[in-house]
């Protein structure tokens, strides 16, 4: 199984997160599972930029009402809640010990967006029990 991205959204991901520094940037991700078991790959169809309450370089906490916005979207276009997506400033592109603490939704996928370094980098996890592993990813010019 693979996490697939259209590569507009992940230029959206980035300018985002490189518009909102210092801080980290979150928001939710949306879309389809491709075929009928649980091995197809998982379409990210759109993406939500919501706000960080926190205004943090170090953490970040969704806001409630963009949250339920969001939702509502999700369920009005058919598409599934697929997990999150949060920006880490200055360090590398893997889950801090925070983010594993607070990884709650076993179902969920959660991408990392580092700034740390010359180029942008875009990673995506399954956390589930305090177990981090990391996602195949792509980001695709045609989805």
């Amino acid at each position: 199984m693979a996490i697939r991205i259209h590569k507009t959204d992940y230029l959206a991901l980035v300018a985002q997160a490189q518009d909102g520094l210092p801080q980290e940037v979150c928001g939710l991700i949306a879309g389809q599972r491709q075929g009928d078991d649980q091995s197809g790959d998982l379409i990210i169809e759109k993406i939500y930029p919501l706000t960080n309450v926190d205004a943090s370089p170090e953490h970040f906490s969704l806001e409630p009402r963009e949250q339920l916005a969001a939702v509502k979207d999700m369920r009005a276009r058919g598409l599934r809640p697929l997990g999150n997506y949060h920006s880490h400033p200055a360090t590398p592109a893997r889950p801090s010990a925070e983010d594993i603490r607070l990884a709650l939704d076993p179902a969920a996928t959660y991408l990392i967006l580092s700034l740390a370094g010359a180029a942008p980098v875009l990673k995506a996890f399954h956390i589930e029990s305090g177990q981090v592993r990391e996602e195949v990813l792509t980001v695709d010019e045609y989805l």
